[in-house]
């Protein structure tokens, strides 16, 4: 079978979107829009670029590349290793996986828990043991995830979203405010930030060898097909995610003129949901953020584990399934403040390059593949998203401040659109000859 029906279609989408559909993708649009309020569906509109859009489109060129090492070799061989791993790494067992499960404690128990209980570190170890056993146990048959993501565990966690949505049509809980800060000036710039870093772009160049694998199990063999699929699926998931976030964003922009502002979204949505359902709220929430982080941790296993399988094929999938749950479960019970310290400036300095590798795939034509348009692209990106990481290590780099939209955390732009125009030039130099004719000059 190499072509699927609209319901295979459908539960592959629906598989992608809770792989997705993660702590942040939850905390981030009730913020936005709490914020936003007026200007909502402006700030949306630039959410939306950055945490669909771009994921999206991450999935398509991975796909059509063959692979996230095979793409990020267009940059240099060396610079694909040390970038995949580090991609795999940080969004994974470093900081995606626990940061995940811990949010999922502190939304889903810690609620219950009596104040000398949620003084120990009991509960949490032993929630995370309960928590990471069930993703071993879902991350070791990989092929089954449609059917046990797709037509069991998202159709469930749309239901308990939507349903407070609806609830909130017919029990209103406020109207739309002003806009606050950045939203009110830059609405559509501080949406596209706020998507920027859910680190959903990332997450999708590591899922494209799970969706990969699951359509091949499917009977979907043929690289053509395989593409087209999965551009299919993932363009479905893409407006899942745009439907279920407009809600969101909804119930925050509501909610400040009933409970005023708050410090994530999380609490936004507590608010919300305690005063449409009362206490009952703490186990509806509880079971909507416990099935959000558990999908995007089987997601996150499993693509770390099927990548590292590829890269050390002595090492089995069930032992790197193995490692990467214990190790994150140990990060997410005693190191993920001090990972988060290392892992958060990580991400500054590979989410831009990410960014940019992206958009050159995707025009890849236009400039007939040269190389050195990524090599010089690449070089002018990281060179800023480096200083920048470093800076957050507190080694300051005050040049940086000269750099065009440096203070929206988009300096790296200017210098990776330099960079490709020399690229481009230089490797149409190099074509026609100009280089040696320079050298020789050198010479003489």
């Amino acid at each position: 079978m190499e072509k699927m029906d609209r319901r295979q279609l459908l539960y592959v989408s629906l598989m992608i979107f809770s792989m997705f559909f993660g702590a942040g993708n939850l905390i981030v649009p009730p913020q936005l829009g709490q914020l936003s309020g007026t200007n909502m569906l402006v700030s949306m509109g630039g959410f939306l670029i950055s945490a669909v859009g771009l994921p999206i489109l991450a999935i398509a060129v991975v796909a059509k590349a063959g692979g996230l090492h095979v793409l990020a070799s267009r940059v240099h061989p060396k610079f694909a290793l040390v970038f995949t791993v580090l991609i795999y790494l940080s969004i994974g067992p470093f900081l995606g996986i626990p940061r995940a499960a811990s949010l999922a404690f502190e939304m889903g128990i810690s609620p219950f828990l009596s104040d000398s209980l949620g003084e120990s570190h009991l509960p949490l170890f032993i929630y995370t043991i309960v928590y990471f056993g069930i993703a071993y146990w879902l991350c070791m048959s990989p092929s089954k995830l449609v059917d046990r993501f797709g037509k069991v565990l998202t159709p469930i966690l749309l239901t308990l979203i939507t349903s407070v949505f609806v609830v909130s049509l017919f029990k209103p809980i406020g109207v739309f405010a002003e806009p606050i800060g950045d939203y009110g000036q830059f609405p559509l710039l501080k949406g596209f930030l706020d998507g920027y870093i859910t680190m959903d772009a990332i997450a999708a160049l590591n899922f494209g060898i799970v969706i990969s694998v699951v359509l091949k199990e499917m009977g979907v063999t043929r690289k053509k097909e395989l593409v087209s699929n999965t551009i299919k699926a993932g363009a479905v998931a893409g407006v899942l995610l745009a439907v279920i976030y407009g809600m969101l964003a909804y119930l925050g922009a509501v909610s400040l003129t009933r409970f005023g502002t708050t410090e994530n979204g999380a609490q936004t949505l507590t608010n919300v949901v305690f005063y449409l359902f009362g206490q009952k709220g703490a186990v509806l929430l509880g079971v909507i953020f416990s099935l959000a982080c558990l999908t995007t941790s089987v997601g996150l296993l499993t693509s770390c584990s099927q990548y590292f399988a590829a890269l050390m094929p002595k090492v089995s999938y069930r032992t790197l399934i193995t490692v990467l749950s214990v190790s994150s479960m140990i990060f997410a019970n005693v190191g993920l403040t001090q990972i988060l310290k290392i892992s958060v400036p990580v991400l500054t300095a590979i989410y831009p390059m990410a960014i940019v590798l992206m958009v050159l795939a995707l025009i890849d034509d236009y400039f007939r593949g040269n190389s050195y348009v990524y090599l010089f692209a690449m070089i002018g990106t990281s060179v800023v998203s480096i200083l920048e990481a470093l800076g957050q290590f507190g080694l300051k780099f005050t040049i940086l401040n000269s750099l065009p939209f440096y203070s929206r955390g988009l300096g790296w732009i200017l210098p990776a659109a330099v960079g490709a125009a020399a690229g481009l030039l230089y490797g149409n130099l190099r074509k026609k000859g100009f280089t040696k004719i320079f050298a020789g000059i050198g010479r003489s």
